[in-house]
Protein backbone atom coordinates (compact mmCIF):
# COMPACT_ATOMS: atom_id res chain seq x y z
CA UNK A 1 0.00 0.00 0.00
CA UNK A 2 2.97 2.30 0.48
CA UNK A 3 4.18 1.81 -3.10
CA UNK A 4 2.09 4.60 -4.76
CA UNK A 5 3.19 7.07 -2.10
CA UNK A 6 6.84 6.07 -2.46
CA UNK A 7 6.64 6.40 -6.26
CA UNK A 8 5.01 9.83 -5.89
CA UNK A 9 7.72 10.90 -3.43
CA UNK A 10 10.48 9.58 -5.71
CA UNK A 11 9.19 11.32 -8.85
CA UNK A 12 8.23 14.68 -7.39
CA UNK A 13 10.65 15.05 -4.46
CA UNK A 14 13.89 13.12 -4.99
CA UNK A 15 14.41 13.08 -8.78
CA UNK A 16 14.02 16.91 -9.07
CA UNK A 17 16.84 17.28 -6.52
CA UNK A 18 19.30 16.50 -9.32
CA UNK A 19 18.51 20.03 -10.52
CA UNK A 20 20.62 21.34 -7.62
CA UNK A 21 23.64 20.91 -9.87
CA UNK A 22 22.42 23.95 -11.84
CA UNK A 23 23.55 26.18 -8.95
CA UNK A 24 27.14 25.17 -9.66
CA UNK A 25 26.92 25.60 -13.44
CA UNK A 26 26.49 28.36 -15.97
CA UNK A 27 23.31 26.60 -17.04
CA UNK A 28 22.20 26.95 -20.65
CA UNK A 29 18.92 25.16 -21.51
CA UNK A 30 20.17 24.17 -24.99
CA UNK A 31 23.18 22.34 -23.48
CA UNK A 32 21.31 20.85 -20.52
CA UNK A 33 22.72 19.99 -17.10
CA UNK A 34 25.24 17.55 -18.55
CA UNK A 35 26.65 19.97 -21.12
CA UNK A 36 26.66 23.30 -19.24
CA UNK A 37 29.92 24.73 -17.91
CA UNK A 38 30.80 24.02 -14.25
CA UNK A 39 31.54 27.29 -12.36
CA UNK A 40 31.73 26.09 -8.75
CA UNK A 41 30.55 28.59 -6.10
CA UNK A 42 30.54 31.59 -8.45
CA UNK A 43 26.77 32.15 -8.17
CA UNK A 44 26.85 31.95 -4.37
CA UNK A 45 29.67 34.51 -4.20
CA UNK A 46 27.79 36.78 -6.62
CA UNK A 47 24.64 36.43 -4.50
CA UNK A 48 26.35 37.82 -1.38
CA UNK A 49 27.83 40.69 -3.41
CA UNK A 50 24.45 41.94 -4.61
CA UNK A 51 23.44 45.20 -2.89
CA UNK A 52 19.75 44.22 -2.55
CA UNK A 53 20.16 40.66 -1.21
CA UNK A 54 20.43 41.99 2.36
CA UNK A 55 17.24 43.98 1.90
CA UNK A 56 15.39 40.94 0.50
CA UNK A 57 16.60 38.77 3.38
CA UNK A 58 15.58 41.45 5.91
CA UNK A 59 12.12 41.79 4.33
CA UNK A 60 11.67 38.02 4.51
CA UNK A 61 12.61 37.87 8.19
CA UNK A 62 10.46 40.86 9.22
CA UNK A 63 7.35 39.68 7.37
CA UNK A 64 7.67 36.04 8.46
CA UNK A 65 8.45 36.89 12.11
CA UNK A 66 5.56 39.37 12.21
CA UNK A 67 3.16 36.76 10.88
CA UNK A 68 4.31 34.16 13.42
CA UNK A 69 4.24 36.56 16.41
CA UNK A 70 0.93 38.30 15.71
CA UNK A 71 -0.66 35.12 14.35
CA UNK A 72 0.17 33.27 17.57
CA UNK A 73 -1.17 36.08 19.80
CA UNK A 74 -4.30 36.40 17.67
CA UNK A 75 -5.04 32.69 17.79
CA UNK A 76 -4.50 32.51 21.58
CA UNK A 77 -6.76 35.50 22.32
CA UNK A 78 -9.44 34.27 19.94
CA UNK A 79 -9.45 30.74 21.40
CA UNK A 80 -9.77 32.11 24.96
CA UNK A 81 -12.66 34.40 24.01
CA UNK A 82 -14.38 31.72 21.93
CA UNK A 83 -14.19 29.27 24.84
CA UNK A 84 -16.23 31.70 26.93
CA UNK A 85 -19.22 31.51 24.57
CA UNK A 86 -21.74 29.09 26.02
CA UNK A 87 -24.36 29.23 23.24
CA UNK A 88 -23.26 26.37 20.95
CA UNK A 89 -24.96 27.58 17.77
CA UNK A 90 -23.34 31.00 18.13
CA UNK A 91 -19.96 29.39 18.85
CA UNK A 92 -20.21 27.13 15.78
CA UNK A 93 -21.33 30.04 13.59
CA UNK A 94 -18.35 32.17 14.64
CA UNK A 95 -15.96 29.27 14.09
CA UNK A 96 -17.32 28.68 10.58
CA UNK A 97 -16.99 32.33 9.59
CA UNK A 98 -13.48 32.68 11.04
CA UNK A 99 -12.16 29.39 9.64
CA UNK A 100 -13.41 30.11 6.09
CA UNK A 101 -10.54 32.38 4.89
CA UNK A 102 -8.02 29.61 5.61
CA UNK A 103 -9.54 27.46 2.86
CA UNK A 104 -9.41 30.21 0.23
CA UNK A 105 -6.28 30.75 -1.86
CA UNK A 106 -4.48 34.07 -2.01
CA UNK A 107 -5.49 34.34 -5.67
CA UNK A 108 -9.06 34.86 -4.43
CA UNK A 109 -8.27 36.72 -1.23
CA UNK A 110 -5.89 39.11 -3.00
CA UNK A 111 -8.84 40.45 -5.00
CA UNK A 112 -10.72 41.03 -1.73
CA UNK A 113 -7.70 42.78 -0.16
CA UNK A 114 -7.19 44.98 -3.23
CA UNK A 115 -10.86 46.00 -3.22
CA UNK A 116 -10.65 46.78 0.48
CA UNK A 117 -7.33 48.65 0.59
CA UNK A 118 -6.93 50.29 -2.83
CA UNK A 119 -7.12 54.07 -3.11
CA UNK A 120 -10.82 53.80 -4.00
CA UNK A 121 -11.44 50.83 -1.70
CA UNK A 122 -13.72 50.44 1.28
CA UNK A 123 -11.14 51.41 3.90
CA UNK A 124 -10.22 54.66 2.16
CA UNK A 125 -13.90 55.48 1.63
CA UNK A 126 -14.40 55.14 5.39
CA UNK A 127 -11.36 57.34 6.07
CA UNK A 128 -12.67 59.89 3.59
CA UNK A 129 -16.10 59.84 5.28
CA UNK A 130 -14.48 60.88 8.56
CA UNK A 131 -12.47 63.59 6.82
CA UNK A 132 -9.14 61.75 6.92
CA UNK A 133 -6.61 61.54 4.09
CA UNK A 134 -6.53 58.44 1.88
CA UNK A 135 -3.73 55.94 2.50
CA UNK A 136 -1.96 54.11 -0.32
CA UNK A 137 -1.71 50.73 1.41
CA UNK A 138 -0.67 48.85 -1.73
CA UNK A 139 1.81 51.44 -2.98
CA UNK A 140 3.49 52.68 0.20
CA UNK A 141 6.67 51.00 1.45
CA UNK A 142 5.81 51.95 5.04
CA UNK A 143 2.30 50.43 4.89
CA UNK A 144 2.83 47.36 2.71
CA UNK A 145 4.54 45.15 5.30
CA UNK A 146 1.87 45.82 7.99
CA UNK A 147 -0.77 45.08 5.32
CA UNK A 148 0.85 41.73 4.49
CA UNK A 149 1.15 40.75 8.16
CA UNK A 150 -2.35 41.92 9.06
CA UNK A 151 -4.12 40.18 6.18
CA UNK A 152 -2.22 36.94 6.83
CA UNK A 153 -3.21 37.02 10.51
CA UNK A 154 -6.84 37.63 9.46
CA UNK A 155 -6.69 34.63 7.10
CA UNK A 156 -5.08 32.13 9.49
CA UNK A 157 -5.78 33.06 13.13
CA UNK A 158 -9.12 31.24 13.23
CA UNK A 159 -7.78 27.96 11.89
CA UNK A 160 -4.63 28.19 14.04
CA UNK A 161 -6.81 28.56 17.13
CA UNK A 162 -8.07 24.97 16.82
CA UNK A 163 -5.08 23.53 18.70
CA UNK A 164 -5.23 26.21 21.39
CA UNK A 165 -8.97 25.67 21.82
CA UNK A 166 -8.33 21.94 22.31
CA UNK A 167 -5.71 22.78 24.95
CA UNK A 168 -8.18 25.02 26.80
CA UNK A 169 -10.92 22.39 26.85
CA UNK A 170 -8.42 19.94 28.40
CA UNK A 171 -8.01 22.17 31.48
CA UNK A 172 -9.60 20.67 34.60
CA UNK A 173 -12.86 22.64 35.27
CA UNK A 174 -12.30 22.03 38.98
CA UNK A 175 -9.40 24.49 38.92
CA UNK A 176 -11.67 27.26 37.63
CA UNK A 177 -14.38 26.40 40.16
CA UNK A 178 -11.88 26.46 43.04
CA UNK A 179 -10.46 29.78 41.82
CA UNK A 180 -13.98 31.26 41.55
CA UNK A 181 -14.77 30.20 45.12
CA UNK A 182 -11.55 31.93 46.23
CA UNK A 183 -12.78 35.14 44.56
CA UNK A 184 -10.73 35.10 41.34
CA UNK A 185 -12.34 37.02 38.50
CA UNK A 186 -12.30 36.01 34.82
CA UNK A 187 -9.03 37.73 34.02
CA UNK A 188 -7.20 36.18 37.03
CA UNK A 189 -8.48 32.72 36.08
CA UNK A 190 -7.24 33.21 32.51
CA UNK A 191 -3.84 34.52 33.66
CA UNK A 192 -3.17 31.97 36.42
CA UNK A 193 -4.95 28.85 35.08
CA UNK A 194 -5.75 28.98 31.35
CA UNK A 195 -2.54 30.49 30.01
CA UNK A 196 -0.16 28.35 32.15
CA UNK A 197 -2.09 25.25 31.01
CA UNK A 198 -1.65 26.32 27.37
CA UNK A 199 2.02 27.20 27.75
CA UNK A 200 3.52 23.83 26.60
CA UNK A 201 1.40 23.91 23.41
CA UNK A 202 2.22 27.60 22.82
CA UNK A 203 5.95 26.93 23.18
CA UNK A 204 5.83 23.82 21.01
CA UNK A 205 3.94 25.49 18.15
CA UNK A 206 6.06 28.65 18.36
CA UNK A 207 9.27 26.62 18.20
CA UNK A 208 8.00 24.45 15.36
CA UNK A 209 7.10 27.57 13.39
CA UNK A 210 10.73 28.75 13.40
CA UNK A 211 11.73 26.61 10.37
CA UNK A 212 9.14 28.58 8.35
CA UNK A 213 10.81 31.88 9.19
CA UNK A 214 12.08 32.11 5.59
CA UNK A 215 8.68 31.20 4.11
CA UNK A 216 7.11 34.63 4.22
CA UNK A 217 4.35 33.61 1.80
CA UNK A 218 5.04 33.67 -1.95
CA UNK A 219 1.37 33.43 -2.97
CA UNK A 220 0.32 36.39 -0.85
CA UNK A 221 3.21 38.69 -1.77
CA UNK A 222 3.16 37.79 -5.48
CA UNK A 223 -0.57 38.54 -5.77
CA UNK A 224 -0.38 41.84 -3.87
CA UNK A 225 2.94 43.53 -4.55
CA UNK A 226 3.98 45.89 -7.34
CA UNK A 227 7.36 47.39 -8.33
CA UNK A 228 6.49 50.40 -6.12
CA UNK A 229 6.85 48.26 -2.97
CA UNK A 230 9.78 46.02 -3.96
CA UNK A 231 11.87 47.83 -1.32
CA UNK A 232 9.84 46.40 1.57
CA UNK A 233 7.74 43.68 -0.09
CA UNK A 234 10.27 41.65 -2.03
CA UNK A 235 11.05 38.39 -0.22
CA UNK A 236 13.39 35.51 -1.07
CA UNK A 237 10.72 33.49 -2.88
CA UNK A 238 9.57 36.35 -5.10
CA UNK A 239 13.21 37.38 -5.66
CA UNK A 240 14.06 33.86 -6.86
CA UNK A 241 11.00 33.92 -9.13
CA UNK A 242 11.91 37.27 -10.70
CA UNK A 243 15.61 36.51 -11.09
CA UNK A 244 15.44 32.80 -11.89
CA UNK A 245 12.37 32.52 -14.09
CA UNK A 246 11.53 35.99 -15.41
CA UNK A 247 15.21 36.97 -15.69
CA UNK A 248 16.13 33.53 -17.09
CA UNK A 249 19.08 33.28 -14.70
CA UNK A 250 18.29 29.70 -13.77
CA UNK A 251 21.62 28.93 -12.08
CA UNK A 252 21.55 32.05 -9.93
CA UNK A 253 17.93 31.45 -8.93
CA UNK A 254 18.82 27.87 -7.96
CA UNK A 255 21.74 29.13 -5.84
CA UNK A 256 19.41 31.45 -3.90
CA UNK A 257 16.95 28.58 -3.44
CA UNK A 258 19.71 26.34 -2.04
CA UNK A 259 20.81 29.11 0.33
CA UNK A 260 17.25 29.36 1.62
CA UNK A 261 17.04 25.56 2.03
CA UNK A 262 20.28 25.44 4.02
CA UNK A 263 19.07 28.17 6.39
CA UNK A 264 15.73 26.34 6.70
CA UNK A 265 17.50 23.06 7.54
CA UNK A 266 19.55 24.79 10.26
CA UNK A 267 16.37 26.30 11.72
CA UNK A 268 14.60 22.91 11.67
CA UNK A 269 17.45 21.25 13.59
CA UNK A 270 17.59 24.20 16.03
CA UNK A 271 13.81 24.14 16.53
CA UNK A 272 13.93 20.40 17.18
CA UNK A 273 16.56 20.85 19.89
CA UNK A 274 14.66 23.78 21.43
CA UNK A 275 11.43 21.76 21.45
CA UNK A 276 13.25 18.95 23.26
CA UNK A 277 14.79 21.36 25.79
CA UNK A 278 11.71 23.47 26.64
CA UNK A 279 8.79 21.06 26.10
CA UNK A 280 10.39 17.60 26.24
CA UNK A 281 8.96 16.90 22.79
CA UNK A 282 10.78 16.62 19.48
CA UNK A 283 10.08 16.04 15.81
CA UNK A 284 12.83 13.50 15.13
Amino acid sequence: MMLPGMIFLLIFSYIPMFGIIMAFQDYIPAKGMLGSEFVGLEHFIYMFQLPDIGQVFRNTMVIAFGKILLGTFGAIIFSILLNEIRLKILKKSIQTVVYLPHFLSWVVLAAVVVNMFSLDGTVNQILNFFGLEKLNFLGSNSLFQPLLIGTDVWKEFGFNSIVYLAAITAVDPGLHEAASIDGANWWKRVWHITLPSMLPIILLLAILSLPNILNAGFDQVYNLYTPMVYETGDILDTYVYRIGLLGREYSFGTAIGIFKSIIGMILIISANEMAKKFTDRKLF
